[in-house]
């Protein structure tokens, strides 16, 4: 079987760019996977687990918000931000799910919070958390 080309680009770097087995990202409508000869699309991506194979085994990424390209057994996938799940701080992930809670739990009429950044916060928060503990 053939290989897929990954590339993972944030808008600082090329997190990633190389040959993989297989790739499975959080897409608008639920995740997907890809293998070599997959058909061309486009998707959204939204916070949460990146995760791709490369024969020998899986490596984990959080991801934020973005898109994912599929042509040609080519795989780019332009988010925002992205974190290996061995670089994110579990402590602090788990700091910021318990803030973000703390905002959303306030009341909504409330002119201080920002409910839609802090629902953002929370996704992100959640998928890093998810993330790390993969590998742990």
């Amino acid at each position: 079987m053939g290989k897929l080309y990954l590339e993972i680009i944030t808008p600082e770097k090329v997190l990633e760019s190389r040959e993989v087995d297989m790739v499975i990202a959080p897409g608008t409508e639920g995740e997907f996977g890809l293998l070599p000869g997959h058909i061309s699309f486009l998707s959204g991506i939204v916070p949460g687990e990146l995760r791709y194979y490369d024969g020998n085994s899986w490596e984990y990424m959080c991801v934020s918000t973005g898109f994912a390209e599929v042509s040609d057994d080519r795989v780019s996938i332009l988010v925002n931000s992205a974190e290996r799940a061995a670089n994110i701080d579990f402590d602090r992930a788990q700091s910021a799910l318990d803030r973000a809670k703390e905002r959303l739990a306030k009341d909504r009429d409330s002119k201080d919070v920002d409910f839609l950044r802090a629902e953002s916060a929370l996704k992100r928060a959640v998928a890093r958390i998810k993330v790390v503990k993969k590998i742990q």
